[in-house]
């Protein structure tokens, strides 16, 4: 049974879940069961009926995020970036656009891939008035859901006639499938033979390294760089006590500002709170173009912090402080 038939069968609660879901951070196929339930409208559902529920159940997701924003700071936006290779640039990009845009990005966020999850939480983080929030939020969604309901609507027997293609070519979707898999793997080898270039970027575990430093003498010259994306850092924040703010963003910058400490009897090591100290190995890459050998602090700051090691506030100076919605 396709997704059409599902709605059409099962009333009203599928779409209802699906944009709720989705719009709390789930990835589910919105535009799809939007369009499905436009189609289903045709013989079935009432669209009178299916379109203000889609789009009050997506405004009370989106809602829920706006409450999680306001209250978490950056921690539910870190969660939500948590997949990316990059969780810092992840946030820097979707909160970009939200800034260069301002509160109005809020009508068209549905549109735009990886920014519809964001822009709630983003709003709340930022201290927008929730009414002024809920208002723009509410004309987005309808916006949104009734782009793809009535497009549903309107192409219901064309949208039929493709699904009812798709349920028959089965070798098709297969070959499909193998395709996407054989695909995959390419890209996973080719990450992997570009990540080579990376080899002899060193990496110390923050436990050695701890017991490392308890047993260094005070002449011993040591440099620990945070390369975190300070910008995103709510007051309060800490880091490895001692260390210093290298900005990820602007590397070239920071590279000749670090040029003092590249001595041969420095040791330079390097944490951020990436997958896969993404953006540590990056930082360490170029470093050693410069003819500066650093090392990685394998799994950044929460290994650090799991090892015991000293912390400390982040300085006001370093952190950036956003603007906000009053």
């Amino acid at each position: 049974m396709g997704l059409i038939e599902v709605i059409a069968h099962h009333g009203y609660a599928v779409t209802v879940i699906v944009l709720f879901l989705a719009s709390a951070g789930l990835p589910l196929p919105v535009s799809i069961t939007l369009l499905a339930a436009g189609a289903a409208s045709q013989h079935g559902l009432r669209l009178g009926v299916v379109l203000p529920l889609a789009c009050l159940a997506a405004t009370c997701g989106d809602t829920l995020l706006y409450f999680g924003g306001r209250y978490t700071g950056w921690w539910l936006l870190s969660g939500m970036c948590r997949m990316s290779m990059d969780p810092e640039r992840c946030i820097f990009n979707s909160a970009g656009y939200f800034y260069r845009r301002g509160a109005k990005t809020l009508l068209l966020a549905k549109f735009i891939p990886g920014l519809g999850a964001m822009a709630a939480p983003l709003a709340g983080s930022l201290n927008m008035r929730f009414w002024r929030f809920f208002r723009l939020d509410a004309v987005g969604v309808l916006l949104y859901c009734s782009v793809w309901t009535l497009t549903g609507y309107v192409f219901s027997g064309f949208i039929r006639e493709i699904a009812s293609l798709i349920g028959r070519a089965s070798n098709a979707a297969f070959l499909l499938v193998l395709l996407l898999v054989i695909g995959y793997a390419l890209a996973l080898l080719t990450f992997t033979l570009r990540a080579r270039r990376f080899k002899q970027i060193g990496r110390v575990d923050a436990v050695t390294l701890h017991e490392r430093l308890q047993s260094m003498t005070p002449d011993k010259l040591v440099i620990i760089a945070d390369v975190r994306s300070h910008g995103y850092y709510n007051p309060g924040m800490q880091r490895i006590k001692n260390s210093i703010r290298v900005e990820p963003h602007r590397l070239k910058e920071e590279i000749e500002a670090l040029r003092e400490f590249m001595q041969p009897e420095c040791e330079i090591y390097l944490y951020c709170s990436c997958i896969r100290d993404t953006t540590s190995v990056r930082v360490a890459h170029m470093l050693l173009q410069e003819n500066c050998k650093t090392q990685v602090i394998t799994g950044g700051m929460k290994a650090w912090v799991k090892a015991g090691g000293a912390l400390e506030m982040v300085p006001a100076r370093d952190i950036q402080h956003l603007p906000r919605f009053e």
